[in-house]
């Protein structure tokens, strides 16, 4: 299956929005392919507003979050690779979801380790049993 953070991050993103509060995103700047103004980084991380009137062509996709933002009169297309968004919540009240670094979904196993039907689990025996009830 697919990541389900992407679409998280969305939703949260439109929860925070609809309840007239401040989106903030936190990253994780050490990742690689995070383009961030590199004067704002604290401890390798940066916290970043997303609203509507902060940001312009915000595109939240299923790999990269991307917008244009200022920063000290300076415009900078901002990049973010979904893995190193930490957090998104709301700047009043802190409510919003924040990110295990290694939440992302482990690829299935498809090779034939050990027997096929090991791998099934235990038949189950005799006939089954339903009862009618009137």
């Amino acid at each position: 299956m697919t990541s389900r953070k992407p679409y998280l991050i969305r939703a949260i993103h439109e929860w925070i929005l609809d309840n007239q509060m401040t989106p903030y995103l936190s990253v994780n700047a050490s990742i690689d392919g995070v383009v961030v103004p590199s004067n704002y980084i604290v401890d390798d991380s940066i916290v970043l507003n997303i609203s509507p009137s902060s940001v312009r062509q915000l595109e939240l996709g299923n790999d990269f979050i991307l917008f244009d933002a200022r920063f000290s009169g300076q415009s900078f297309a901002i990049e973010i690779p979904l893995e190193a968004v930490q957090a998104i919540y709301a700047r009043e009240n802190g409510e919003g979801m924040l990110f295990v670094m290694d939440d992302e979904p482990q690829p299935p196993d498809n090779g034939n380790d050990g027997d096929e039907a090991a791998q099934q689990g235990p038949k189950p025996s005799g006939k089954p049993t339903l009862k009618v009830i009137k």
